[in-house]
């Protein structure tokens, strides 16, 4: 398959692939298969075999567990832009959450055949996959500290800064405001943050009434320096 010069330029913005020059992301791009989802579908259940690892070129994924009790923990939405199912690809252990669509949306798709094959000829994908892995355990603990340690309006605040910052691509951004569409339920979002829908409600008029944000038809403006003293974020 020929490289796709838009899926090679997505490849660039990620932080698995965008540490690899054009030449190797265009490798990566002649292996990748693109596939389809719709809102509600189950890609891949906790305990299958995980074989692929996906890029998110449209739509929403939520990653998710269900533990026994019959609780849902959403950690992670994978937006476009977004690679999930590494770890059971890197390993070829079983996968370690559920990936549900939100969202009718498209992801490409490369198998841990074609990824072998890209290591042997491009060795410089290697070092990319032990820091983008070394990443996710940093933002795991991250998000396990800010379940243990921070109230929810502390956890939410956390996690629009993240989302600001990210959309403003200044991960050191102190200052200023930022708008984001916040395209996800209030129930998605308290699945996010470990919380109830109605204590996420009140979390939000806390965090408007403080002007950390300002909502407006599912846009969130984001007063960075609020966010920050909120969220303990230095």
């Amino acid at each position: 398959m020929a490289a796709n010069p838009r899926t090679v330029e997505l490849l660039g913005n990620t932080p698995l692939f965008g540490q690899l020059g054009e030449a190797d992301r265009r490798a990566v791009s002649e292996e990748m298969r693109e596939v389809g989802f719709t809102a509600g579908q189950v890609i891949f259940g906790r305990g299958d075999a995980g074989r692929d690892i996906y890029l998110v070129t449209a739509g929403r994924v939520r990653l998710s567990i269900l533990t026994s009790e019959g609780r849902e923990l959403s950690f992670a939405h994978a937006e476009p832009g977004t690679v999930f199912g590494e770890i059971a690809m890197f390993d070829g252990g079983p996968r370690t959450a559920d990936a549900t669509a939100v969202t009718k949306g498209t992801a490409l798709t490369l198998s841990k055949g074609a990824f072998q094959r890209l290591l042997e000829q491009h060795p410089q994908l290697a070092e990319a996959a032990i820091r983008f892995l070394c990443n996710r355990v940093r933002e795991a603990d991250q998000q396990l500290e800010a379940i243990a340690l921070y109230p929810i309006e502390g956890r939410l605040a956390r996690f629009f800064l993240a989302t600001a910052r990210q959309k403003s691509g200044n991960k050191s951004l102190d200052t200023g405001r930022v708008s984001i569409d916040l395209d996800m339920s209030q129930s998605e979002l308290a699945l996010l943050v470990g919380a109830s829908r109605p204590k996420v409600n009140a979390a939000l008029a806390m965090l408007e009434s403080s002007g950390a944000i300002e909502r407006q038809d599912g846009r969130i403006t984001c007063d960075i320096e609020e966010l920050a003293m909120i969220s303990g974020v230095e």
